[in-house]
């Protein structure tokens, strides 16, 4: 952990250097940094700020799970210790770590235990904290009883009945009280375009969008976020370039939705745009998870390796998530002892991590690490999932190890019931064509319960090449054709068997039928011919 920055001047004020820089460290998604720095500040002999504690309260969510209600009940009772529990403000952000962290009676009950004597703001602050967490538990009925009971309500009260009830799908109940608030700020139609997008309904999303009288980056984020989800990437972008001013939060959702719905390199390209010095917004984690995705999707290391070093340079530490990100970068990039390092390196160790690294040692033909890892996971009580089986499945295919892939590709069923997905079997009809089991491996085909790819036959078709099955061959390329009637490579495929087999009527026909189809053979391959 970094060590805490000398700051001069002290004070516990709204405005104080230590405040500002709780703060700044809450703000950016760095809750060890922000306790750290708070805890410092006490060191430093300043008196308890009953903003920094407020900051620090409201990032304490963010911190690991096991970690969380450890710090939170032990700023609660400092809070009592330095008498500032009844202050609005550190109260609220303790009402609202409770939520998150404690089913609601038992968030309830640690607030009025711990603070018998609330004065009304703070009453309505816990009522409202309350609220928020029946609602989280998805408990609607309990949620509008105690709505429908509150002695006061705010703004706050009513924006979380709205979106609560919009996310659960009760629209219609959802816009009648939208329609009954005495007040509306712009999170009142932010909760009410938030439900709609919930319930997939983005149309409407977007027509009360355009009718706000009032929108704030959380605002267009919403929606944003809305049209990466429904992978309408033209749609999130328009909206973006729409925006006059930008934050960090709205940076991030544009580089993830380029991430997330394949367009990395106009993710970078988003990326590159922020740190131009005309503009410069200084990244977070979440910037640099989606930046790492996008360059694993390239396959760009060189790139992949300046943004690690560049995290390092802006004060970003490599969390779990990150090095998880840096672990499928360096494992599709072939950096296996990179990938190791990195793994070995993280806090906690769950599926992700798992599966990417033994997809990794499945590309690159590492069989005894890849059952290693799958039995260290099994051993951790951490269930594969189906990228698990493709990276340990690809493993014993690189291995050419027929029975293990057998009995691995049946216990995804039958142990984990996992419904193998088109992937897992053409990894298996591939291995089963090189082995010469072509009349299995169709067979396979055959029964697959969904429809094959052309990915499917095209490994077959490319076993009936290694093996020079002509009649086979004619059958599985006349799948590949009607799948991917502009793939010149199946036409090669089969021209290539034709002409192993010395069938030059049949070289020619095909040949025709390529011209006439506007298909010209592929740079590199060429097809042998004696006259």
């Amino acid at each position: 952990m970094r060590a805490p920055p000398v700051i001069v001047g002290g004070g516990g004020g709204f405005n104080s250097p230590w405040t500002l820089a709780v703060r700044a460290a809450a703000d950016q998604g760095r809750p060890r940094r922000a306790v750290e720095l708070y805890l410092s500040s006490l060191r430093a002999s300043h008196r308890p700020c009953p903003f920094a504690l407020a900051a620090v309260l409201k990032s304490v969510p963010r911190l690991p799970a096991h970690a969380a209600l450890h710090a939170a009940a032990s700023l609660h009772a400092h809070l009592l210790r330095v008498g500032l529990l009844s202050h609005p403000y550190p109260h609220a952000a303790l009402a609202h770590a409770y939520s998150r962290l404690l089913p609601a009676h038992r968030h309830a009950r640690v607030l009025l235990d711990g603070a018998p004597a609330l004065h009304r703001h703070s009453l309505l602050v816990s009522s409202n904290s309350l609220l928020a967490s029946h609602l989280r538990a998805g408990d609607i009925p309990a949620a509008r009883a105690l709505f429908d009971t509150m002695p006061a309500r705010d703004v706050v009260s009513w924006n979380s009945m709205v979106a609560g009830l919009a996310k659960a799908g009760h629209l219609d109940e959802a816009i009648e009280l939208f329609d009954q608030m005495p007040e509306r700020n712009a999170a009142s139609w932010n909760a009410l375009v938030c439900g709609f997008i919930a319930q997939g309904q983005l149309a409407r999303a977007r027509e009360l969008f355009e009718r706000m009288p009032i929108r704030n980056n959380v605002s267009w984020i919403t929606l944003i976020s809305g049209y990466t989800k429904a992978g309408d990437v033209q749609a999130a972008a328009d909206l973006f370039e729409r925006m006059e001013s930008k934050d960090l939060y709205v940076w991030n959702a544009m580089i993830a939705c380029y991430a997330q719905n394949g367009c990395a390199r106009e993710a970078l390209g988003i990326f590159n745009r922020m740190l131009k010095p005309h503009v410069w917004v200084l990244p977070n984690e979440k910037t640099f998870s989606s930046v790492i995705s996008a360059c694993s999707q390239l396959g760009d290391l060189r790139f992949g390796l300046w943004v690690e070093n560049f995290m390092g340079s802006v004060g970003v530490e490599l969390d779990d998530h990150l090095r998880t990100a840096l672990v499928d970068l360096y494992t599709k990039s072939g950096r296996m002892d990179r990938a190791f390092d990195l793994f070995r390196g993280l806090r906690r160790r769950d599926l992700v991590s798992y599966s990417a690294m033994i997809v990794g040692c499945g590309m690159h033909g590492k069989l005894s690490e890849a059952v290693g890892l799958f039995k260290e996971m099994s051993d951790a009580k951490i269930d594969p999932n189906a990228v698990t089986f493709v990276g340990l499945l690809s493993a014993y295919s690189h291995a050419g190890l027929m029975e293990e892939a057998r009995a691995c590709f049946a216990s995804m069923s039958t142990k984990y019931s996992i419904n193998p997905s088109v992937e897992h079997y053409t990894i298996i009809v591939d291995l089963l064509g090189r082995s010469g089991k072509l009349d299995e491996a169709f067979q396979l085909i055959m029964q697959m319960p969904m429809r094959p790819h052309a990915s499917v036959w095209g490994a077959l078709l490319l076993a009936c090449r290694l093996h020079n099955n002509v009649e086979l061959g004619e059958v599985v390329a006349s799948k590949c054709f009607e799948l991917e009637p502009e793939e010149t490579g199946y036409y090669i495929l089969l021209g290539n068997i034709y002409a192993q087999a010395q069938k030059w009527e049949k070289v020619k026909r095909l040949r025709r039928i390529m011209i006439e189809r506007g298909l010209s053979k592929m740079p590199g391959s060429s097809w042998v011919h004696v006259a």
